[in-house]
């Protein structure tokens, strides 16, 4: 174990392409308050991939970049296990995120991934 007492999780592997982001965007979106979901079934069963967006009109860079940490956060610790094979997901962050308990997002991402409303 790390020195911070927390379990390493190997994280999802990432959409990095803009082509592959805007593939996603023609799937299923999942609306939340603390952010927006976005997922597409690519139809195989090779391991789920994620991409992480803000928009400025969030914030400036330094707002952006805590909103991107603490969503990835909560996705590595909490809710990679929900993500199923074979699917593409955007998490799109909002300003809300800053001010939410760290539980309260991981309960919603994981809520979201499984597809609960």
């Amino acid at each position: 174990m790390p020195a911070t007492g927390k379990s390493r999780q190997p994280a999802p592997a990432r959409l990095r392409k803009r082509a592959e982001f805007l593939a996603v965007r023609g799937g299923e979106k999942r609306r939340g308050r603390l952010f927006l979901l976005e997922v597409l079934d690519r139809g195989d069963e090779a391991a789920p991939r994620v991409g992480f967006t803000v928009t400025k009109k969030v914030g400036k860079a330094v707002v952006r970049n805590r909103v991107r940490r603490r969503l990835k956060e909560a996705l590595r610790v909490h809710a990679a296990g929900d993500m199923r094979p074979g699917s593409d997901y955007v998490i799109v962050g909002r300003e809300d995120v800053l001010t939410a308990p760290f539980a309260e997002i991981s309960a919603e991402l994981s809520r979201r991934l499984r597809k609960a409303r």
